[in-house]
């Protein structure tokens, strides 16, 4: 999430004694039985100091400050909450702070996990970005599944988050748009995988239509991460690609635009990509289509996947979009995925892509190859060719 501003600016300038002496004085202003005005200022003050490198670094040398931040982000008075827990969004996102973070208050996740997901606190928002800028390194994101796993009554934390995410309205002072990045930042941990794969409980089809969410690229975009995370899974594949979850046309589907097929292609599609509106427009954001795609091809990892995907007619829409496509990088995946769907099957005990060994030297330079095809598609005078593709 990009950083949080401060509503107001800090008047004045540096405090007698530097910055560490300036930030040491803030600390009896953050404390719990301060006087609300001063509290808030104190506050808005520490959101200031956030919105810059050094003002981070400053205050991630004060252990008791952050304790002190972290308390006041749960704290009942709406306004120095609200600014807490934006300051804790801009502390959060930078990396290099996230051990700070946790050596100040370990039961960080666990608290903003509790303000994100209730349904009456006004900054649940801010509480679920602070959330997902904290998940996307190993250890912090880990201390959160601890959290979520933590025994309480009612329904599991994943649940929760889920129906959450999943539910309209579900906090009416608070959109919870960042809940999906959390949840896409969570399902690289195997544990969240698990649980989002587990047959019984139906989470991949409620995320599913979230796929085509119009209001917020974050969630959407979220959602379509924690579904690419999922079809890493390639043990799920005849599930996902069944009639059970039927994951393949949710995927297709924003990667699809107004072209009118004829009849024998129609055919081929599933029968929610056919005759689709002359208005119908493709996924705005580049980076999404490029994890539809990359979804798409991880579920082509066995030869019954790649099977099932030829058979729903995906290179179809593929074709088209490589087309229309502008961005380089998006074109190059949907290449390769073409190559992989009109190419020859790998020969008898490499069926599995994602199972297949391959050494060192030979993945060092597939690597340099990407990068030269990447750098001779950059020195193009246009970002976009229209070159034909077989029919």
């Amino acid at each position: 999430m990009r950083e949080a501003e401060a509503d107001a600016g800090v008047s004045g300038g540096c405090a007698p004694g530097g910055p560490e002496a300036e930030a040491a004085r803030l600390l009896p202003f953050l404390a719990p039985g301060a006087r609300a005005d001063l509290q808030a200022a104190a506050a808005r003050h520490v959101l200031a100091l956030t919105g810059a490198g050094p003002g981070r670094g400053l205050l991630a040398a004060h252990a008791e400050l952050l304790r002190a931040l972290a308390a006041l982000a749960a704290a009942p008075a709406p306004a120095p909450a609200r600014d807490a827990t934006r300051a804790l969004v801009n502390l959060a996102a930078d990396a290099g702070l996230h051990g700070p973070l946790l050596a100040a208050e370990p039961g960080l996740p666990a608290l903003l996990l509790g303000r994100a997901l209730d349904p009456q606190w006004p900054w649940a928002e801010e509480a679920a970005a602070a959330l997902a800028n904290l998940s996307r390194e190993p250890a912090p994101c880990a201390a959160l599944m601890a959290a979520l796993a933590a025994a309480e009554p009612g329904p599991p934390g994943l649940e929760r988050l889920v129906r959450a995410l999943c539910t309209p309205g579900y906090n009416a002072r608070a959109p919870l748009h960042y809940l999906g990045p959390l949840l896409s930042n969570l399902s690289q941990q195997p544990g969240a995988r698990a649980f989002l794969l587990d047959p019984g409980r139906c989470v991949v089809q409620r995320l599913l239509p979230l796929t085509q969410y119009s209001d917020s690229s974050v969630r959407r975009g979220g959602v379509v991460g924690t579904l690419r995370n999922c079809c890493f899974e390639h043990r799920h594949h005849e599930w996902l690609l069944g009639p059970e979850v039927d994951i393949l046309p949710f995927l297709l589907l924003p990667l699809a635009g107004p072209e009118d097929f004829s009849e024998e292609e129609m055919d081929r599609l599933p029968v929610d990509l056919q005759y689709l509106p002359p208005d119908k427009q493709r996924e705005p954001d580049a980076d999404i289509r490029k994890m539809l795609i990359e979804a798409i091809m991880l579920l082509t990892a066995t030869a019954p996947g790649r099977q099932q995907v030829r058979d729903q007619g995906a290179y179809l829409i593929l074709r088209e979009l490589h087309g229309w496509e502008p961005e380089p990088e998006v074109q190059v995946a949907c290449e390769k995925l073409i190559q992989v769907l009109i190419g020859d099957e790998p020969e008898s005990g490499m069926e599995n892509l994602l199972e297949v060994q391959v050494p060192e030297d030979v993945e060092r330079r597939l690597q340099q190859l990407d990068q030269l095809e990447q750098e001779q598609k950059d020195l193009r005078p246009e970002p976009h060719a229209e070159g034909a593709l077989p029919t």
